[in-house]
């Protein structure tokens, strides 16, 4: 482990998570012209981010299964080949049905990704900075939706699309550089196997883990995937700002991203208790306020912050009640992120369809992020804080 406050092989593990999130988020910006290129229509052209999502919930726990007996930097650098492949394809793709192959090649990498580098970055750390670590991982990620998704859209419309996969293929190149000369060697341990991983999912605590990701992540996203006909249709933005307000709401997520990181370091699950109950009610006070337009860009920069200060500490949490074996779990909770993702998008459009308007999606997503809320308030009250459970500076390093 290193001594230094910020090991440069931090860097290298959010270079990574940059090209990751471009991938997963510029195709959005792309699709009039990748539709157009393949002749297709534009919700044809939308199974391209809905493949991705899939693929990276399945990617996640098959390929986390997979490595858990291999040094985790050679896995890492292995995941990033995969990825860069996948990008290559995107980029090299003559037809619909070889982007998409391609769009699945890269997002199989993505969960197992996250889920790995959590642990990797978690260790290159002293015991009490592991969130911050951890947030700093995940700095690419938030990066990349408020600089990488405008600047990729902008780039694919100046001289094609295929450019974009071409830019993201050369920076997961520059992450695999990275990762080999400046992430140290984790050998594998000598009593790692998938039946070590497994065991851990007989802790009810990981189950909690694993819920309260899919309940607070999935409220965010039940309100944040209307936000565009919220903002046009109740606000009254023109859909020229749209693009600048969702900046604002990716500088929330950097933001809130490095926060949670220092607050889940200090008070685990206080700050988590207490964010997602921020979270409540910024969704639903956006809800309240959504005809004003200082109202929703206050509530817009507050929802992206506080929706995002939960992940490190949700990482976290889950890594602690696995320490003995934290690669399956950890790449199962960045699982669970996808998955609430979908089921919050999934509710806030039976909302909508159900005629309650275009503010119902922050409703929902107020009604799931306290269910979260409830849900972890209620593991921690009951729970004797079991001994396999703790990570210390005393316990077995993960």
């Amino acid at each position: 482990m290193e001594d230094c406050d910020m090991p440069v092989g931090l860097f290298a593990l959010a270079v990574g998570g940059f090209g990751i999130g471009l991938t997963e988020f510029v195709i959005m910006g792309l699709l009039p012209e990748v539709a157009a290129d393949f002749a297709v229509s534009e919700p044809v052209a939308g199974y391209l981010i809905s493949g991705y999502a899939l693929s990276v919930a399945v990617g996640a726990v098959a390929l986390s299964a997979a490595i858990t007996r291999f040094d985790r930097k050679k896995v890492l650098m292995s995941l990033l080949l995969l990825f860069i492949a996948g990008n290559l394809m995107s980029a090299v793709a003559d037809s619909y049905s070889f982007m998409m192959a391609g769009r699945i090649v890269a997002a199989l990498c993505h969960g197992a990704f996250f889920g790995v580098g959590s642990v990797v970055a978690a260790d290159l750390v002293a015991p009490e900075k592991r969130a911050n670590a951890i947030a700093m991982m995940f700095a690419g990620l938030t990066v990349a939706n408020v600089l990488g998704v405008p600047l990729g859209t902008l780039l694919g419309q100046q001289l094609g699309w295929r450019s974009t996969f071409w830019a993201i293929t050369v920076i997961g190149i520059i992450a695999l550089a990275g990762i080999k000369l400046l992430v140290p060697a984790t050998p594998a341990r000598a009593d790692a196997s998938l039946r070590a991983e497994l065991r851990v999912f007989a802790r009810p605590q990981v189950w909690v883990s694993i819920a309260v990701t899919i309940l607070g992540f999935g409220g965010m996203f039940g309100g944040f995937t209307y936000i565009a006909f919220t903002l046009t249709e109740v606000t009254g933005f023109a859909s020229s700002t749209v693009p600048w307000l969702l900046i604002l709401f990716g500088a929330g997520l950097f933001a809130g991203n490095l926060v949670g990181g220092r607050l889940a370091d200090r008070a685990l699950v206080p700050s988590l208790l207490a964010i997602l109950a921020v979270l409540t009610v910024v969704l639903a006070a956006f809800a309240l306020t959504a005809q004003s337009k200082v109202a929703t860009v206050i509530a817009l920069l507050l929802m992206g912050a506080a929706g995002f200060a939960t992940v490190p500490g949700l990482q976290l949490r889950i890594m602690r009640y696995a320490s003995d074996a934290p690669t399956l779990a950890s790449g199962s909770n960045i699982a669970a992120f996808n998955i609430g993702n979908a089921a919050g998008a999934w509710l806030g459009g039976l909302a909508i369809g159900a005629g309650f308007g275009f503010t119902s999606p922050l409703w929902v997503g107020a009604g799931v992020t306290l269910a979260g809320l409830v849900v972890l308030a209620a593991a921690s009250v009951r729970r004797s804080a079991p001994a396999e459970a703790l990570v210390d500076a005393g316990s077995p390093r993960a």
